[in-house]
């Protein structure tokens, strides 16, 4: 199994997000800049999010991203599912036809990783991973965006 770029994405947007949740909506231009994340890429993944109902936008001066729901009742698994992502190792993605159309031998060991893996990572919400010393040493260390550098909060969301 291997996460992609656009799993990773969302989740490091979505905890950028939750970082910040307590000075407002935040632009997808702040964290583009934050993250290092392409603008266009981050409309993608949060399209994709605001229709699985974890974020929301607010329009006008001050506007951007929010999460709809309280950091500890989002998962990781979440974030990740939202973005049409999955974490499934087996080659038939779950449809049992492995070899030629009929099971594998190993079909049910990579079946129970998978679900090991989702269940892991659904045991994990943005605040727990907000609350990680670490996590919060790596945020303090990432340049913000600065309001003399044109800080861009009066740009819309769709």
């Amino acid at each position: 199994m291997r996460l992609s770029t656009k799993g990773r994405y969302a989740v490091t947007a979505m905890m950028d997000l939750a970082l910040q949740s307590d000075q407002g909506p935040v632009t997808l231009a702040e964290i583009s800049g934050t993250q290092g994340i392409s603008l266009s890429y981050l409309e993608q993944l949060f399209a994709r999010m605001r229709r699985a109902g974890l974020v929301v936008g607010v329009r006008g001066p001050g506007g951007g991203y929010r999460l709809a729901k309280a950091a500890n009742e989002i998962s990781i698994a979440q974030v990740i599912s939202a973005v049409d992502e999955n974490v499934d190792t087996t080659r038939c993605k779950g449809d049992e036809d492995c070899e030629e159309g009929e099971r594998c031998l190993t079909h049910e060991l990579w079946a129970d990783l998978s679900c090991q893996i989702y269940d892991f990572l659904d045991g994990i919400t943005l605040e727990q991973l907000a609350g990680d010393p670490s996590v919060r040493a790596a945020a303090q260390q990432q340049v913000q965006p600065s309001a003399s550098s044109g800080d861009d909060r009066s740009s819309s969301v769709a």
